[in-house]
């Protein structure tokens, strides 16, 4: 916060958002700190570019009073956006109870000896829309393909991993198959084998009748040991 000794000024700095073709304000605020009444009146190096409301005024004792700057619209960017514009503020102790009306250009001569105080100001300009970082990793003029032919590649990789996996079920699927036909035909086999012990033994049965008992004991044991062979069989 800067002072002209009658009245503290913030900012110290007039910043306005620069644009072209769009205009920009910002506001001052002074304060008067003293027990009188203080004119000010505000100056600058650039008046045809610049509107100040209000350009002159009288602070109260004790009291804050606005000012706010309107830039009228550029229509050209300044070099490195710096600005040579100015403003003066300059502010002198009135009588008690004035106006503006009755503030006059002779209050604000130094040739009768007033104390006139003066505070500057200077002009900031700040771009409206800063350009963009550019990414990291990425070069100026690089072909922006590169990138999508990367994807592609990915792309073509993960299809192929893709259609793999799925040809795999497909020979894993034609190996069980292989194998329920194969345990399908040992079953077929097998029932045909026990149908034939069946009818084999059907035919001792009636044989061993005709023989008596003892041949009755022998049927037993090769009843038992041909049912053993069918077990193991159907176990294997």
């Amino acid at each position: 916060m800067g002072t002209g000794d009658l009245v503290s000024v913030h900012p110290t700095e007039l910043k306005f958002q620069f644009e072209l073709k769009k205009q920009s304000s910002c506001s001052l605020q002074l304060t008067n700190k003293t027990d009188k009444y203080v004119a000010f009146k505000v100056k600058t190096t650039n008046p045809k570019k610049y509107c100040v409301r209000p350009n002159a005024g009288i602070v109260l004792p004790q009291s804050t009073c606005n000012v706010t700057v309107t830039m009228q619209a550029p229509k050209e960017l300044p070099p490195d956006l710096q600005c040579k514009d100015k403003f003066l503020l300059q502010s002198v102790v009135a009588a008690d109870g004035a106006t503006t009306k009755d503030i006059t250009p002779d209050m604000f001569s130094k040739e009768d000896g007033k104390a006139v105080k003066e505070f500057k100001l200077r002009v900031i300009y700040i771009p409206a829309n800063p350009p963009s970082p550019v990414p990291e990793g990425s070069e100026e003029g690089s072909p922006p393909r590169a990138s999508v032919l990367e994807n592609g590649h990915q792309n073509m990789s993960l299809f192929d991993s893709v259609s793999r996996s799925l040809e795999d079920p497909k020979e894993k699927s034609s190996e069980a198959w292989s194998m329920i036909s194969k345990l399908t035909e040992e079953k077929t086999l097998a029932l045909q084998q026990n149908q034939k012990l069946h009818q084999e033994l059907d035919l001792m049965k009636k044989q061993m009748s005709k023989s008596g008992a003892g041949g009755f004991s022998l049927l037993i044991a090769m009843l038992v040991g041909l049912l053993g062979i069918l077990v193991g069989y159907l176990l294997n």
